[in-house]
Protein backbone atom coordinates (compact mmCIF):
# COMPACT_ATOMS: atom_id res chain seq x y z
CA UNK A 1 0.00 0.00 0.00
CA UNK A 2 2.89 2.38 0.74
CA UNK A 3 4.31 1.35 -2.23
CA UNK A 4 1.68 2.40 -4.16
CA UNK A 5 0.92 5.73 -2.61
CA UNK A 6 5.12 6.97 -3.58
CA UNK A 7 4.11 6.20 -7.06
CA UNK A 8 1.04 8.05 -7.03
CA UNK A 9 2.39 11.32 -5.36
CA UNK A 10 5.53 10.75 -8.08
CA UNK A 11 3.09 10.76 -11.05
CA UNK A 12 1.35 13.78 -9.24
CA UNK A 13 3.96 15.42 -8.94
CA UNK A 14 5.85 14.74 -12.40
CA UNK A 15 2.25 16.17 -13.84
CA UNK A 16 2.49 19.58 -12.13
CA UNK A 17 5.72 20.18 -13.66
CA UNK A 18 4.78 19.13 -17.00
CA UNK A 19 1.64 21.29 -16.26
CA UNK A 20 3.65 24.56 -14.98
CA UNK A 21 6.53 24.47 -17.79
CA UNK A 22 3.38 24.14 -20.75
CA UNK A 23 1.89 27.12 -18.57
CA UNK A 24 5.33 29.25 -18.74
CA UNK A 25 5.68 28.38 -22.40
CA UNK A 26 2.30 29.72 -23.76
CA UNK A 27 2.57 32.31 -22.06
CA UNK A 28 5.72 33.30 -23.49
CA UNK A 29 4.69 32.71 -26.65
CA UNK A 30 1.72 34.71 -25.96
CA UNK A 31 4.25 37.46 -24.97
CA UNK A 32 5.90 36.91 -28.16
CA UNK A 33 3.19 36.84 -30.30
CA UNK A 34 1.74 40.61 -28.89
CA UNK A 35 5.13 41.92 -29.15
CA UNK A 36 5.27 40.45 -33.17
CA UNK A 37 1.66 42.10 -33.43
CA UNK A 38 2.77 45.91 -32.11
CA UNK A 39 3.04 48.39 -35.30
CA UNK A 40 6.29 50.25 -35.44
CA UNK A 41 6.65 53.44 -34.51
CA UNK A 42 6.29 55.61 -37.50
CA UNK A 43 9.32 57.87 -38.10
CA UNK A 44 8.22 61.66 -39.78
CA UNK A 45 9.74 64.25 -41.06
CA UNK A 46 8.41 66.77 -39.31
CA UNK A 47 10.04 68.66 -36.37
CA UNK A 48 6.48 67.73 -34.37
CA UNK A 49 3.92 65.55 -34.19
CA UNK A 50 0.57 64.20 -32.52
CA UNK A 51 -2.29 61.22 -32.60
CA UNK A 52 -5.14 60.54 -30.28
CA UNK A 53 -8.14 58.71 -30.65
CA UNK A 54 -11.09 61.48 -31.09
CA UNK A 55 -13.31 59.88 -29.07
CA UNK A 56 -11.58 58.52 -26.02
CA UNK A 57 -8.66 61.23 -26.05
CA UNK A 58 -6.21 58.79 -25.84
CA UNK A 59 -2.81 59.44 -26.70
CA UNK A 60 -1.81 57.56 -29.71
CA UNK A 61 1.82 58.79 -31.03
CA UNK A 62 4.20 61.62 -29.65
CA UNK A 63 7.23 63.55 -31.07
CA UNK A 64 8.15 67.01 -29.35
CA UNK A 65 4.22 67.18 -28.69
CA UNK A 66 4.52 70.12 -26.23
CA UNK A 67 7.44 71.96 -27.94
CA UNK A 68 5.64 75.74 -29.12
CA UNK A 69 5.98 76.20 -32.90
CA UNK A 70 4.75 78.33 -35.38
CA UNK A 71 1.38 77.19 -36.61
CA UNK A 72 0.73 79.09 -39.85
CA UNK A 73 -3.02 78.69 -40.84
CA UNK A 74 -3.88 75.83 -39.08
CA UNK A 75 -4.88 79.03 -36.51
CA UNK A 76 -7.53 79.44 -38.59
CA UNK A 77 -9.19 76.32 -36.85
CA UNK A 78 -9.35 78.29 -34.06
CA UNK A 79 -10.53 81.42 -35.76
CA UNK A 80 -13.47 78.96 -36.78
CA UNK A 81 -13.97 77.65 -33.48
CA UNK A 82 -14.46 81.33 -31.88
CA UNK A 83 -17.23 82.02 -34.65
CA UNK A 84 -18.78 79.34 -34.55
CA UNK A 85 -19.13 79.07 -30.59
CA UNK A 86 -20.66 82.45 -30.59
CA UNK A 87 -24.23 82.18 -28.93
CA UNK A 88 -26.78 82.02 -31.55
CA UNK A 89 -24.39 82.85 -34.36
CA UNK A 90 -26.26 83.70 -37.58
CA UNK A 91 -24.53 81.92 -40.64
CA UNK A 92 -27.01 83.92 -42.98
CA UNK A 93 -26.28 87.29 -41.76
CA UNK A 94 -24.35 89.18 -44.13
CA UNK A 95 -20.62 90.85 -44.01
CA UNK A 96 -19.73 93.61 -46.78
CA UNK A 97 -16.32 93.04 -47.79
CA UNK A 98 -14.26 96.05 -47.04
CA UNK A 99 -10.92 97.55 -48.93
CA UNK A 100 -9.57 96.71 -45.46
CA UNK A 101 -9.31 93.28 -46.23
CA UNK A 102 -8.26 93.32 -49.60
CA UNK A 103 -5.48 95.79 -49.15
CA UNK A 104 -4.66 93.28 -46.14
CA UNK A 105 -4.08 90.44 -48.46
CA UNK A 106 -2.15 92.73 -50.77
CA UNK A 107 0.19 93.89 -48.25
CA UNK A 108 1.17 90.32 -46.83
CA UNK A 109 0.95 88.30 -50.36
CA UNK A 110 -1.44 86.41 -48.40
CA UNK A 111 -3.41 82.85 -49.32
CA UNK A 112 -7.02 84.24 -50.16
CA UNK A 113 -10.09 83.47 -50.81
CA UNK A 114 -10.85 86.49 -53.58
CA UNK A 115 -13.61 88.42 -51.78
CA UNK A 116 -14.08 91.07 -53.81
CA UNK A 117 -14.87 94.25 -51.96
CA UNK A 118 -18.53 95.93 -51.42
CA UNK A 119 -19.93 91.91 -51.94
CA UNK A 120 -21.84 91.18 -49.41
CA UNK A 121 -20.74 87.41 -48.35
CA UNK A 122 -22.49 85.51 -45.10
CA UNK A 123 -20.89 84.35 -42.40
CA UNK A 124 -21.13 80.40 -43.65
CA UNK A 125 -19.76 81.34 -46.94
CA UNK A 126 -17.13 83.15 -45.14
CA UNK A 127 -16.26 80.26 -43.18
CA UNK A 128 -16.03 78.04 -46.62
CA UNK A 129 -13.96 80.71 -47.37
CA UNK A 130 -11.75 80.77 -44.67
CA UNK A 131 -11.23 76.88 -44.30
CA UNK A 132 -11.39 75.63 -48.17
CA UNK A 133 -8.71 78.37 -49.68
CA UNK A 134 -7.36 79.51 -46.31
CA UNK A 135 -8.59 82.51 -47.01
CA UNK A 136 -6.49 85.51 -44.56
CA UNK A 137 -9.63 87.91 -46.13
CA UNK A 138 -12.30 85.89 -45.06
CA UNK A 139 -10.62 85.49 -41.53
CA UNK A 140 -10.35 89.40 -41.30
CA UNK A 141 -13.80 89.65 -42.49
CA UNK A 142 -14.87 86.90 -39.74
CA UNK A 143 -12.70 88.86 -36.99
CA UNK A 144 -14.08 92.46 -37.93
CA UNK A 145 -17.67 90.48 -37.27
CA UNK A 146 -17.56 89.14 -33.99
CA UNK A 147 -14.70 90.94 -32.45
CA UNK A 148 -16.53 94.12 -30.10
CA UNK A 149 -15.47 98.00 -30.35
CA UNK A 150 -15.92 101.12 -32.14
CA UNK A 151 -12.73 100.75 -34.71
CA UNK A 152 -11.95 97.78 -36.81
CA UNK A 153 -8.43 97.72 -35.03
CA UNK A 154 -10.59 97.22 -31.67
CA UNK A 155 -12.58 94.43 -32.66
CA UNK A 156 -9.98 92.47 -34.31
CA UNK A 157 -8.09 92.76 -31.11
CA UNK A 158 -11.34 91.84 -29.30
CA UNK A 159 -11.04 88.65 -31.51
CA UNK A 160 -7.67 87.77 -30.77
CA UNK A 161 -8.26 87.87 -27.13
CA UNK A 162 -11.85 86.10 -27.66
CA UNK A 163 -9.34 83.50 -29.24
CA UNK A 164 -6.57 83.13 -26.63
CA UNK A 165 -10.19 82.96 -23.73
CA UNK A 166 -10.75 79.45 -25.54
CA UNK A 167 -7.05 78.51 -25.57
CA UNK A 168 -7.26 78.97 -22.02
CA UNK A 169 -11.00 77.51 -21.54
CA UNK A 170 -9.24 74.49 -22.79
CA UNK A 171 -6.51 74.36 -20.42
CA UNK A 172 -4.07 74.67 -23.12
CA UNK A 173 -0.71 75.98 -21.80
CA UNK A 174 1.16 76.10 -24.95
CA UNK A 175 -0.82 77.75 -27.16
CA UNK A 176 -1.33 81.98 -27.86
CA UNK A 177 -2.62 83.71 -30.74
CA UNK A 178 -1.75 87.10 -32.13
CA UNK A 179 -3.05 87.08 -35.55
CA UNK A 180 -6.72 86.22 -36.60
CA UNK A 181 -5.16 83.80 -39.65
CA UNK A 182 -1.77 82.74 -38.55
CA UNK A 183 0.51 85.55 -39.65
CA UNK A 184 1.53 86.88 -36.56
CA UNK A 185 4.10 89.35 -35.46
CA UNK A 186 6.39 86.68 -33.67
CA UNK A 187 3.74 85.60 -30.48
CA UNK A 188 1.39 83.30 -32.49
CA UNK A 189 1.94 80.00 -31.12
CA UNK A 190 0.86 76.36 -30.50
CA UNK A 191 1.61 72.80 -30.56
CA UNK A 192 1.42 69.47 -32.01
CA UNK A 193 -0.79 68.43 -28.40
CA UNK A 194 -2.46 71.82 -28.32
CA UNK A 195 -3.59 72.22 -32.26
CA UNK A 196 -5.01 68.78 -32.37
CA UNK A 197 -7.07 69.41 -29.00
CA UNK A 198 -8.25 72.26 -30.73
CA UNK A 199 -9.16 70.59 -33.70
CA UNK A 200 -11.21 68.21 -31.73
CA UNK A 201 -13.04 70.64 -29.88
CA UNK A 202 -13.84 72.13 -33.39
CA UNK A 203 -14.73 68.79 -34.91
CA UNK A 204 -17.92 68.24 -32.27
CA UNK A 205 -19.57 71.24 -34.32
CA UNK A 206 -21.52 69.78 -37.09
CA UNK A 207 -21.01 72.96 -39.52
CA UNK A 208 -17.59 72.92 -39.09
CA UNK A 209 -17.14 69.01 -39.80
CA UNK A 210 -19.52 69.34 -42.74
CA UNK A 211 -16.75 72.06 -44.13
CA UNK A 212 -13.59 70.80 -43.81
CA UNK A 213 -14.86 67.74 -45.15
CA UNK A 214 -15.97 69.45 -48.34
CA UNK A 215 -13.39 68.93 -51.00
CA UNK A 216 -14.53 72.46 -53.08
CA UNK A 217 -17.89 74.04 -53.18
CA UNK A 218 -19.66 77.08 -55.55
CA UNK A 219 -21.50 79.94 -53.44
CA UNK A 220 -23.57 82.45 -55.18
CA UNK A 221 -23.27 85.68 -53.37
CA UNK A 222 -24.30 89.08 -53.22
CA UNK A 223 -22.77 92.16 -55.42
CA UNK A 224 -22.36 95.63 -54.52
CA UNK A 225 -24.83 96.54 -57.26
CA UNK A 226 -27.81 93.62 -55.81
CA UNK A 227 -26.72 91.34 -58.43
CA UNK A 228 -24.87 87.67 -57.29
CA UNK A 229 -21.33 85.85 -58.78
CA UNK A 230 -20.30 82.56 -58.25
CA UNK A 231 -17.28 82.23 -55.99
CA UNK A 232 -15.37 78.87 -56.20
CA UNK A 233 -13.32 77.52 -53.55
CA UNK A 234 -10.91 74.24 -53.48
CA UNK A 235 -9.64 73.07 -50.48
CA UNK A 236 -5.82 72.54 -49.56
CA UNK A 237 -6.15 69.72 -47.38
CA UNK A 238 -5.64 67.05 -50.55
CA UNK A 239 -5.54 64.48 -47.60
CA UNK A 240 -9.55 64.25 -48.80
CA UNK A 241 -8.63 62.89 -51.89
CA UNK A 242 -5.59 60.64 -51.06
CA UNK A 243 -6.76 59.21 -48.12
CA UNK A 244 -9.05 56.88 -47.36
CA UNK A 245 -11.85 57.80 -44.47
CA UNK A 246 -9.75 61.64 -44.15
CA UNK A 247 -12.44 63.74 -42.68
CA UNK A 248 -10.44 67.00 -42.35
CA UNK A 249 -9.32 69.40 -41.28
CA UNK A 250 -6.91 72.46 -42.04
CA UNK A 251 -3.24 73.00 -43.77
CA UNK A 252 -0.58 75.60 -42.74
CA UNK A 253 2.29 77.07 -43.92
CA UNK A 254 4.90 79.93 -44.03
CA UNK A 255 8.16 81.03 -43.63
CA UNK A 256 8.53 79.63 -39.62
CA UNK A 257 6.08 77.36 -39.68
CA UNK A 258 7.26 75.37 -42.45
CA UNK A 259 4.73 73.03 -43.89
CA UNK A 260 1.81 71.98 -40.77
CA UNK A 261 -1.35 69.82 -41.16
CA UNK A 262 -4.11 68.88 -38.84
CA UNK A 263 -5.45 65.80 -39.98
CA UNK A 264 -8.40 63.23 -38.89
CA UNK A 265 -10.02 60.10 -40.56
CA UNK A 266 -12.29 57.51 -39.69
CA UNK A 267 -12.48 54.25 -40.10
CA UNK A 268 -14.90 51.29 -39.15
CA UNK A 269 -15.91 53.96 -36.31
CA UNK A 270 -12.65 55.15 -35.25
CA UNK A 271 -11.68 58.18 -35.46
CA UNK A 272 -8.23 59.62 -35.10
CA UNK A 273 -7.06 63.00 -34.83
CA UNK A 274 -3.40 64.71 -34.79
CA UNK A 275 -1.04 67.27 -35.76
CA UNK A 276 2.41 67.65 -37.66
CA UNK A 277 4.38 70.81 -37.11
CA UNK A 278 7.61 72.08 -39.30
CA UNK A 279 7.85 69.62 -42.05
CA UNK A 280 9.93 70.19 -44.76
CA UNK A 281 7.68 70.26 -47.87
CA UNK A 282 3.67 69.93 -48.63
CA UNK A 283 4.79 66.19 -49.99
CA UNK A 284 6.58 65.25 -46.43
CA UNK A 285 3.89 67.14 -44.44
CA UNK A 286 1.26 64.67 -46.84
CA UNK A 287 3.60 61.63 -46.14
CA UNK A 288 3.54 62.20 -42.62
CA UNK A 289 0.42 62.51 -41.55
CA UNK A 290 -0.57 59.40 -43.61
CA UNK A 291 2.23 57.53 -41.64
CA UNK A 292 0.50 58.82 -37.88
CA UNK A 293 -2.86 57.86 -39.26
CA UNK A 294 -2.01 54.47 -40.10
CA UNK A 295 -0.16 54.20 -37.45
CA UNK A 296 -3.14 55.39 -35.25
CA UNK A 297 -5.25 53.00 -36.85
CA UNK A 298 -3.46 49.82 -36.11
CA UNK A 299 -2.63 51.24 -32.06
Amino acid sequence: MKIGIKRINRVTITSTVALTAGAVLASGAFASTAQAAAPPVPKIVAKGGFVMNSGTGKALYSKAADTRRSTGSTTKIMTALVVLSQKNVNLKSKVTIQKAYSDYIVSKNASSARLIVGDKVTVGQLLYGLMLPSGCDAAYALADKFGAGKTRAARVKSFIGKMNSTAKSLKLKNTRFDSFDGIGGGNNYSTPRDLTIIANKAMKNSIFRSIVKTKSTTQKVTTKSGGYRNMAWTNTNKMLSSYSGAIGVKTGSGPTAKYCLVFAATRKGKTVIGTVLTSSSEANRTADAKKLMDYGFKK
